[in-house]
């Protein structure tokens, strides 16, 4: 059953909420709120819920790169059906997001030659290889020193992660057809009275047509057989925000030798494995802390710094400060004579299985858990959410509103 929604709206502090929809989404990150934007743009009514006060989770404590190029297969498929939609929704909801590329920095031959392998299989002009002065102009360096030479990928994109996900849910909650609802955590699912589906919560029960669970690593909650039988296990990441030198921008994502051990298209390569050689004999304290080491500049000019990774279906919440050395002075290798001060450090968290990358699992009619296991939520959420809207059995309104 679908409702056509009134297209009046009263102001946030009057409007009742409404505890139906055509759309239920569970978790206000990325994931989420791609689906809420993409079922309202369906002409679907859409109620997202989370059970914190705001987004504080995987979607907020990244880079926030959009590592498009990179992948491969399916999800190079929905990264770039998700592209266009980001540059869409940023000039709608009014987030920063650049079509900024990324570089990938070489400092050996080896480094290079995966660069060239990669190139020679993508278009022309998406993977673009450069020589020392071009990458060290990227980086905002004078001296090529260490530096043979490096590749652009120019589709990707970068995003503010402290800002994106909440100008997101302000825009979906300001829709005649969108609402969200924070401080409401999903308890339990079943059969709707009214709708197909229902969701009890701590404010009652929600009904929907369709439910959307996008609680990321945190499906162990919620289905904990589903999570086992998927390998669910949480990945943590400490990362670091530093200020550098008034006068450093650095446009692109800015990508190295261990980035290029963890991204599948990457890893494909024929060079690939004398390159996990090549950084175990050179560099094994990074392979130590499976270390992906790259950083992204924010718009206030601060720059995110990461990332180590590590495993476990529970993560203790103490930093190690020799892994955050460790990256903080491989990174200023990168930029010589760039005074990198922290000013802040975390633990990011997101969900990895060793089974799929993706969980996209009915668990009874109308209601789909939506997982991406494989620490790529932000470069797939809107491809993943598109195809996901498109493909639920909820009939269009004849004429989508949009706003």
């Amino acid at each position: 059953m679908i409702t056509v929604v009134s297209k009046e709206k009263t102001s946030p502090q009057t409007q009742p909420r409404a505890n139906h929809a055509d759309v239920l989404v569970i978790g206000a990150g990325i994931v989420g709120m791609a689906h809420a934007a993409r079922s309202l743009d369906a002409g679907l009514s859409v109620i997202v819920i989370d059970r914190d006060h705001e987004a504080v989770g995987a979607s907020v404590r990244n880079f926030g790169h959009c590592c498009i190029t990179a992948q491969s297969g399916e999800l190079y498929d929905l990264a770039q059906s998700g592209r266009p939609l980001w540059l869409d929704y940023a000039e709608r909801a009014g987030f920063w997001a650049v079509e900024s590329g990324a570089v990938v920095v070489a400092t050996t031959e080896t480094e290079l030659q995966v660069l060239r392998e990669l190139s020679a299989r993508r278009v022309t002009g998406q993977v673009e290889m450069l020589n020392a002065q071009d990458v060290a102009e990227q980086l905002g360096r004078e001296s090529t020193e260490g530096i043979l030479g490096g590749a652009f990928l120019r589709d990707d994109l970068r995003v503010d992660p402290r800002t994106t996900v909440a100008k997101l849910a302000q825009w979906v909650d300001a829709h005649v057809a969108g609402s969200v609802q924070f401080n409401t955590s999903a308890l339990g699912f079943g059969a709707g009275k009214q709708r197909r589906a229902s969701v009890h919560t701590n404010r009652g029960s929600f009904e929907a047509d369709q439910v959307f669970i996008c609680v990321g690593h945190d499906v162990d909650y919620l289905f904990p057989q589903i999570a086992q039988d998927h390998q669910i296990t949480r990945c943590a990441l400490q990362m670091l925000r530093a200020e550098a030198s008034e006068d450093l921008e650095v446009k692109p994502a800015v990508l190295t030798a261990t980035s290029m051990l963890r991204y599948e298209a990457f890893t494909e390569v024929p060079a690939a494995q004398a390159l996990q050689a090549e950084v175990l004999a050179e560099h094994p304290e990074l392979l130590s802390i499976q270390a992906n080491v790259m950083f992204t500049q924010r718009p206030d000019g601060t720059l995110l710094m990461g990332d180590s990774h590590s495993y476990a279906a529970t993560q203790a919440p103490f930093l190690k400060e020799s892994t955050s050395e460790t990256l903080h002075s491989a990174i200023a290798g990168y930029l010589q004579g760039t005074e990198l001060k922290v000013i802040e450090r975390w633990q990011g968290i997101y969900a990895s299985s060793a089974v799929a990358p993706l969980l996209i699992r009915n668990v009874a009619d109308a209601i789909t858990i939506v997982s991406v296991t494989a620490g790529v939520g932000m470069t797939l959420s809107f491809g993943l959410a598109d195809k996901n809207v498109n493909e639920i059995a909820i009939p269009a309104i004849a004429s989508p509103i949009n706003a």
